[in-house]
């Protein structure tokens, strides 16, 4: 008894510690998260497996589109390191190193690993259509980064595995057998792929929000995100079912998005509307040339009278 008394004890402190971590205030939303894991430490493993990913997959050869994409995606980001810079969130993206590719693929899809690298497969540019929908979903990814959504994942897998070894310990030691611990610790082995990640369904409306947000400063309308995801919806995806989904149904996300619409409306600017030359009209003045009228001189004709 005292010795799974002890586990007990030992298993409270851990969870205590492991409760600890680091707080992260999301920008613009304010939502604040416990993460485990520091900036060095997810940075550090998603260089990694980017640039593993980067090795086997095939960059796009049209180099319109990929000159687009990361057009696109550097305006973004320099538009939201410039609000995050401007409002006290410097720090959070110091060690950021942004990178925008397009590769060879022919799903509908992006995706973004931790510290700005992103991704766009070649089937998602006949829904985007235009620079702005292509603005939104960069703005999406963009924002799962700056949120910090991989560590808040990474964190939640973290404290299951540290739970499934204290349970697993506690079994063991109650039932006097090691196999049901050594069932409950395989639990959590299951890897980690930034690739392949799936957030939650609060984290991709989050990405939702914020992104559409990162669009309008960088200066792109963010009323195109409603079309661009009606046109989503009519390829089929995640339109059919919520409950089996991570992400949220199409007529949710349209709707969510139609109520923040407001909000990111106030951080557009719309271009200014180009103005039509103004045609110079030369006034050619006319000469009105005087006619001189020459004068007549008139000769005297002197008659000389004969004596």
């Amino acid at each position: 008894m005292k010795k799974a008394f002890r586990i007990l004890f030992f298993a409270a402190l851990t969870l205590l510690t492991v409760a600890c971590g680091t707080t992260n205030t999301v920008p613009i939303t304010g939502r604040k998260t416990r993460l485990l894991v520091s900036d060095e430490q997810i940075l550090s493993l998603s260089t990694q497996q980017y640039q593993e990913y980067m090795k086997g997959a095939k960059t796009s050869t049209d180099q319109n589109n990929t000159m687009l994409v990361k057009h696109v995606g550097q305006k973004l980001a320099t538009a939201v390191e410039t609000f995050l810079t401007n409002n006290g969130y410097a720090n959070e993206i110091k060690n950021f190193q942004w990178e925008f590719n397009l590769v060879a693929d022919n799903q509908v899809n992006a995706f973004c690993m931790p510290g700005g690298k992103i991704v766009v497969y070649e089937g998602l540019l006949p829904v985007t259509q235009n620079e702005a929908s292509l603005a939104i979903v960069l703005g999406h990814e963009i924002a799962h980064a700056v949120a910090k959504h991989s560590a808040e994942q990474l964190s939640k897998q973290m404290r299951q595995q540290y739970a499934t070894k204290i349970g697993g310990a506690v079994v063991s030691t109650a039932t006097g057998s090691g196999v049901a611990g050594s069932v409950l610790s395989s639990v959590a082995n299951a890897g980690f792929n930034f690739a392949n990640l799936k957030y939650s369904r609060d984290n991709e409306t989050e990405a939702d929000h914020l992104g559409l947000i990162f669009a309008a400063m960088a200066g792109y309308d963010p009323q195109q995100a409603i079309p661009f995801w009606q046109r989503m919806a009519q390829l089929g995806g995640s339109g059919k079912s919520e409950i089996f989904s991570d992400h949220p149904s199409d007529e949710k996300r349209i709707a969510n998005l139609q109520k923040q619409m407001p909000e990111a409306m106030k951080y557009y600017t719309p271009p200014a509307p180009v103005e039509t030359a103004k045609k110079t009209t030369t006034t050619k003045k006319k000469t009105t040339a005087k006619k001189t009228t020459a004068k007549k001189t008139t000769t005297k004709k002197t008659t000389t009278k004969k004596k």
